[in-house]
């Protein structure tokens, strides 16, 4: 059934992020779709339809009108389930989410793509708990999806109380998640033989001020804490409002610039290789197993995939093809100890990890997280060597869930 034909029903199913963004990432207009959502949820019962609206607001770069369509249909209804082209279930997974942006939640979507696995979507606000077992679908397991943030920590600390008693395992455990702070992240990765990761601690705007003016000396509050320094705003993502300070009077420009009330700062690390490119690899670990999701070169500190010129360099591409080919018996092994402690003392069935390598071949460790988008959405003209790597992660989670429930 196309899409066209399936939104003229008046209880449409869900189209879901994953076929989204597959959409705009082939370069599909929304436009027309955005038109047809609206004019369907007047008459859709389901929610469905607001809901898939408010993620193409997200593609089409309209975040703020997104989050309060999101927030209509989740006051409408509660559970979405995410529709499967195989004609048979092997599991049935609740994931637990929260309102909010394409970096709120565990990409569960993505990873789950044309699988067996029936996958319901249960949000949770702080007006609308968790519903009680028996008011949910029926399920094997429960997913915590929800992100660490400042926002996010009560309702994690509420979550983790309703599932206390709950009868079938739970994956992703909320108190662990609360652990991913950036500043709480360091602290627990502290003194890892082989790992590199720079104190990070959260000061407020006065403090900063005060950096910025030099009434305080940046070693009284950052341990290691010589400039230059990376600066960004608690709560903030993919990079905004990150920047590189070298010196207290750019602090002061920097303060200018942006009005949030705190901050993580933390020293920078000058991670280049010896051809002064920068590299920065996306991991996933499925119960400590290390996968690798994409490797990113850029002639720029600050690394994003999209911004990095893969699409536009054939020679980046062969790098990341060899280093994805290689990466069991090359990157994986070499940081083998450090991937087993780190997953030891984070706790999580599934964690992401950015990071990098430093001239001296130590992990240089920038974020750990719960919520990184990971998915196989590329096209596969230009990265054909993508699809085996991510198939083997993609089967290793579905292997993940088929263990919980069978034991």
């Amino acid at each position: 059934m196309s899409i066209t034909t399936t939104l003229t029903d008046n209880n449409a199913p869900l189209i879901g992020l994953a076929k989204l963004m597959r959409m705009a990432f082939s370069g599909v207009d929304l436009a027309p779709l955005g038109t047809q959502l609206i004019q369907n949820a007047e008459t859709d019962t389901s929610a469905h339809s607001l809901m898939d609206l408010a993620m193409v607001l997200q593609l089409r770069g309209n975040p703020d009108l997104a989050l309060h369509v999101q927030s209509e249909a989740i006051a409408s209804q509660q559970i979405y389930t995410q529709s499967t082209p195989r004609s048979s279930i092997s599991i049935r997974v609740c994931a637990i989410l929260s309102a909010g942006d394409f970096m709120a939640n565990t990409p569960l979507e993505f990873l789950l793509e044309d699988s067996d696995i029936l996958l319901h979507l249960v949000y949770v606000t702080e007006d609308q708990p968790l519903p009680a077992p028996e008011a949910l679908p029926e399920h094997d397991m429960l997913f915590v999806a929800i992100a660490q943030s400042d926002q996010n920590m009560a309702l994690l600390k509420t979550i983790n109380a309703a599932i206390a008693s709950w009868s079938c395992p739970v994956l992703n455990l909320p108190d662990r998640i609360a652990l991913l702070s950036r500043n709480q992240a360091c602290e627990c990765l502290q003194n890892i033989p082989g790992v590199s990761m720079p104190s990070t601690v959260r000061l407020d705007r006065q403090v900063l001020e005060r950096l910025a003016h030099q009434e305080l000396a940046l070693d009284s509050v950052l341990a290691d804490g010589i400039y230059p320094i990376i600066v960004r705003p608690v709560d903030s993502h993919a990079g905004h409002g990150l920047d590189k300070i070298e010196e207290a009077t750019a602090l002061d420009f920097y303060l200018k610039e942006h009005v949030n009330n705190e901050f993580y700062i933390s020293r920078f690390i000058d991670y280049r290789g010896q051809d002064g490119l920068f590299r920065k690899y996306r991991i996933v670990l499925i119960e400590g197993q290390a996968f690798i999701c994409h490797l990113a070169i850029s002639e720029h500190w600050m690394i994003h995939y999209l911004n990095a010129g893969m699409a536009e360099s054939a020679e980046k591409r062969a790098e990341e093809a060899a280093a994805m080919a290689t990466f069991d018996t090359d990157f994986s092994t070499r940081h083998a100890q450090a991937f087993s402690v780190i997953n030891e003392r984070i706790g999580l069935n599934y964690l992401g990890i950015d990071c990098a390598e430093t001239p001296d071949g130590q992990l240089l460790i920038f974020e750990v997280d719960n919520s990184m988008i990971v998915h196989a959405l590329d096209s596969v003209e230009l990265f054909p060597y993508k699809q085996a790597p991510m198939n083997k992660l993609f089967k290793a989670f579905r292997d993940m869930l088929l263990t919980t429930k069978n034991n």
